[in-house]
């Protein structure tokens, strides 16, 4: 038997929008608070993070609008697909992140969640968003290096 490793498992959901509405300042790890209903469910990829982001209540962060569908077998204990969940951080590292949100005016933005050693992690980011100038400007960076690509392989 070989050994596991401790490196960052497959995928669970990405959130692929966020860098494109976002840029990313600083990526931390977090552990999630979930039912057994949405772990099994996390694991057949039916999680949608598309608008979902983190607030602070009480000096606990919580993780909001992220939608985990529920699980068909678990029948009756099913979940609220839409329920807040609370992320797990030392308390330093919570309020260091209470701190940036207050002071800059950042955002808190899940960009992935993936098993890590059989347990369900949520990369978190802080965040400021993007004017609508600086996103047209990704969008024709993507195109011209599309563009070259393809000039490329010809």
């Amino acid at each position: 038997m070989g050994k596991k490793s401790k490196e960052a498992g497959p995928f669970l959901a990405d959130n692929r929008k966020a860098s494109f509405r976002y840029f990313f300042l600083e990526k931390m790890e977090a552990g999630i608070v979930l039912t057994g209903s949405e772990v099994k469910s996390l694991r057949d990829k039916r999680v949608n993070l598309g608008d979902s982001y983190g607030i602070s209540h009480q000096g606990e962060l919580y993780l909001i609008n992220c939608h985990i569908s529920p699980y068909p077998p678990a029948g009756q204990l099913n979940h609220d697909p839409l329920r807040s969940r609370k992320l797990l951080l030392k308390k330093k590292e919570i309020e260091y992140l209470l701190s940036k949100m207050k002071e800059r005016g950042l955002a808190l933005i899940p960009t992935r969640i993936y098993l890590k050693n059989g347990r369900v992690k949520c990369e978190i980011a802080l965040a400021k968003g993007k004017k609508l100038y600086d996103q047209r400007e990704e969008l024709r960076k993507k195109a011209h290096q599309r563009e070259m690509d393809r000039a490329l392989k010809r």
